[in-house]
């Protein structure tokens, strides 16, 4: 597979975004890094940790 690429200059002109998720990217253009990082921002009161109700498989 030969894959060619030429960069050109970039011209966006309006961007009207309704939303856009906690766990998205939003880019244009070009970018030689991109650092992720992840936060867990839910208090510890509102975490259950079993016991897990098992799910009926379906058509029951």
């Amino acid at each position: 597979m030969n894959y060619t690429v030429i960069n050109r200059d970039v011209h966006v002109g309006d961007i009207h975004l309704t939303a856009i998720t906690s766990s998205a990217i939003f880019l244009v253009g070009d970018a030689d890094v991109i650092n992720l990082a992840s936060t867990f921002d839910t208090p510890p009161e509102s975490l259950f940790i079993g016991p897990f109700v098992p799910l009926a498989p379906r058509g029951e």
